[in-house]
């Protein structure tokens, strides 16, 4: 097992790896740290040549709530260049794990928000347990969801898409599946099963033609460039500038409602 502050990531006999985002006491919300660790582990132990296969997981009761509360903090009191090189280092992240070459299958249970439904669109397949919610949320405090925004796009098509991107609206497990941000959802108990039935097929392909189709569907897909990446990255920074932004977060963190809402 490889073990850092906020996730754990262990390989087992047959090159599975299995990454569990581990900060259950905070519903596994993105920290600068998990942020840092996982795009690490997305470049080191996760693009090794052994590991044939690679599971999302979290630990405790949500997969993900989106951004840590004291990152959130941190960016109001932070100026444009310091938010925009925290934004690129969750789209970095997120870049990572996009571009992993083995094949990345997520196992959602609890909750989805934000930053979550992102990672659940970076996955090359997503199963849901039957109960899940999910929600772009960041409209709720005057944001866009930026940084997720080309995987989210990618994964569901902008019609899709915009069923649920602008309107902070939360969503179940079956719907999560029409709009494809999983491929399926099912019973807690077979959550497991259906993870090894992804899982199961990886290990009698060859690994580096797993990877090269990969890429190739990556490279006749949407695109994701630097240039994608650098648009959403001004486009979230000149969205924290705005007075609505302030006014969200503000209503956020005092447990107020919004002057909108």
């Amino acid at each position: 097992m490889t073990s850092y502050d906020t996730i754990l990531a262990e390989r087992d006999t047959r090159g599975v790896l299995t990454v569990t985002l581990n900060r259950p006491d905070k519903k596994n919300a993105l920290s600068a740290r998990m942020i840092a660790e996982l795009t690490d582990m997305a470049h080191g132990i996760g693009a090794a040549p052994d590991t044939r296969a690679v599971v999302l997981r979290g630990a405790g009761d949500v997969f993900c709530a989106g951004g840590d509360l004291g990152w959130m903090k941190a960016q109001i009191e932070a100026d444009r260049p310091t938010r925009m090189a925290e934004a690129r280092k969750l789209a970095e992240m997120l870049q990572a794990l996009n571009e992993l070459p083995s094949p990345l299958i997520g196992r959602i249970h609890g909750g989805a928000f934000g930053g979550g439904v992102g990672m659940a669109c970076v996955c090359d397949i997503a199963i849901a347990e039957a109960g899940t919610k999910f929600g772009l949320t960041e409209t709720r405090l005057g944001l866009i969801p930026a940084t997720i925004g080309p995987y989210v796009l990618a994964r569901l098509g902008e019609g899709m898409a915009r069923r649920v991107f602008m309107s902070a609206r939360i969503f179940g497990a079956d719907e999560a599946a029409t709009l494809g941000v999983v491929a399926r959802s099912v019973a807690a108990p077979a959550l497991d099963a259906a993870i090894l039935d992804e899982v199961t097929p990886y290990l009698s392909v060859a690994p580096g033609a797993v990877a090269a189709a990969k890429s190739l569907a990556r490279a006749m897909g949407p695109r994701i460039d630097d240039a994608v990446i650098d648009d959403t990255i001004r486009r979230l920074a000149d969205t924290w500038e705005t007075d609505e932004a302030a006014a969200g977060i503000d209503a956020f963190l005092s447990r107020t409602a919004p002057p909108w809402a």
